[in-house]
């Protein structure tokens, strides 16, 4: 059963999304939220499978809140579910820990996709925006390149935190750490953990 909450301040968004995800047999709402505060809370204590977030909200946004909930909740998978469609968001999302994106003007059939794929541990962005960024010449971000587990541990390690101490946050043992930053900074084509750091700050995964 894929345990999932909803995050979004339109109260019509969430019970549709929240029927339509039910209708599934393998799917379970357990929490459904107009704010960000307690999606982290019930994060931290449901510890879902999936959570689905709005990114536009009042207060916390929801790009904050993936963040906050990819801490207390390091397993579960981040959807975004936005009417915004500049890439710039679906960057910043990715960095902040989501696995998808995907437009609010989708099929219901595409959000049930998502949330599977998610949950499988793949990356799921919805068709448009795909198209857009490879029309944009920007197909070859390096942030694509990697696994939803790979930006985990980049994360971790670009905020200091040791093999031994990313693996306890993550359920890895340190020598599978250690092999998921090899091949994460041959993806990004980097040499050391300087250089690492330094693309991390370019980007907005951590401050400089």
């Amino acid at each position: 059963m894929i345990r999932i909450i909803l995050v979004d301040d339109h109260t019509l968004v969430r019970e549709a999304v929240g029927r339509l995800l039910e209708l599934e047999l393998d799917m379970r709402v357990v929490g459904s939220f107009a704010e960000g505060n307690a999606a982290v809370r019930a994060a931290a204590r449901e510890q879902p499978h999936v959570a689905i977030l709005d990114v536009a909200m009042p207060g916390a946004n929801g790009i904050d809140v993936a963040r906050r909930v990819h801490a207390v909740s390091p397993g579960t998978r981040i959807l975004m579910l936005s009417m915004h469609d500049k890439i710039e968001y679906v960057e910043q999302a990715y960095w902040a820990g989501a696995s998808g994106y995907v437009l609010k003007e989708a099929a219901g059939e595409e959000v049930v996709a998502a949330v599977r794929a998610v949950h499988a541990g793949a990356r799921y962005l919805s068709a448009r925006l795909s198209e857009r960024m490879r029309a944009g010449g920007r197909n070859e971000d390096p942030l694509e390149r990697l696994s939803a587990r790979e930006l985990e541990v980049l994360k971790l390690v670009v905020e200091g935190n040791t093999s031994s101490e990313a693996g306890a946050l993550l359920g890895l043992s340190p020598k599978s750490v250690d092999t998921y930053r090899s091949r994460l900074m041959a993806k990004l084509e980097v040499g050391n953990l300087p250089e690492l750091v330094k693309l991390a700050v370019r980007r907005g995964l951590t401050e400089a």
